[in-house]
């Protein structure tokens, strides 16, 4: 099965079965847990050095802003209060999938696959249902302007948001309609909530060029 099937099925399927599988005799969320880091350690067992790398890069940056963003910033909650064990690895996974699906976008359509964005974000904007949108979308202008993969932050600005309207709609975690520390408002999910996956894709990239001394997979993709 290709790999991009199995991080799909994973996402969806295991958000399902943490948000139902509660009076399960064994926890959903366990089950969730251990599903997703067998995968893990599956596919690290099985990689290269480079992806090796990666994915350790991925939970290094990965872990801290998600707990960061809840237990200090609170943007959102997760339904039981405390970060998931399955989330880091899931990190890795949302991350893979853009790389892979991001081969399959033309450079030419980078900027135009982006584009109902900017649309919603004012309209969403201009009804007060999410201003801290507008700040999203100038951060994703520029990582599209002026970061090294335009077509990698493009797919994760989709990406991102399918498994957060997932998420939300099963009611795994909920996005707080008022920003902490700022007067602006957020959607749950906010529609540009892709922009923090653009970032640590920024991140990832920087850091397994210093680390391997080689160019990363964002701007050459061996898979």
């Amino acid at each position: 099965m290709r790999r991009e099937v199995v991080y799909i099925l994973t996402i969806t399927i295991g958000l399902w079965v943490d948000q139902n599988g509660t009076d399960w005799p064994v926890k959903g969320e366990y089950l969730v847990d251990i599903a997703c880091w067998t995968l893990f350690a599956t596919i690290y067992a099985r990689g290269e050095r480079l992806e090796r790398i990666e994915m350790l890069t991925v939970l290094a940056f990965a872990t801290p802003m998600e707990l960061f963003f809840t237990e200090v910033w609170h943007l959102y909650e997760y339904r039981e209060g405390f970060m998931p064990l399955f989330v880091p690895a899931g990190h890795w996974f949302l991350f893979d999938l853009g790389r892979r699906f991001s081969r399959l976008l033309p450079d030419k359509w980078s900027w135009p696959s982006i584009a109902p964005f900017v649309p919603l974000a004012l309209y969403f904007a201009y009804q007060g249902w999410d201003t801290s949108g507008m700040f999203l979308l100038a951060a994703l202008l520029g990582f599209m302007r002026w970061g090294p993969e335009p077509r990698l932050y493009a797919t994760m600005a989709w990406l991102a948001l399918a498994m957060e309207l997932w998420g939300t709609h099963l009611g795994n975690w909920a996005w707080y309609s008022d920003v902490a520390w700022t007067p602006l408002t957020a959607l749950n999910p906010p529609l540009l909530c892709g922009v923090v996956y653009a970032l640590g894709d920024l991140l990832v990239n920087l850091t397994v060029n210093r680390f391997s001394q080689t160019p990363s997979r964002a701007a050459h993709p061996v898979h």
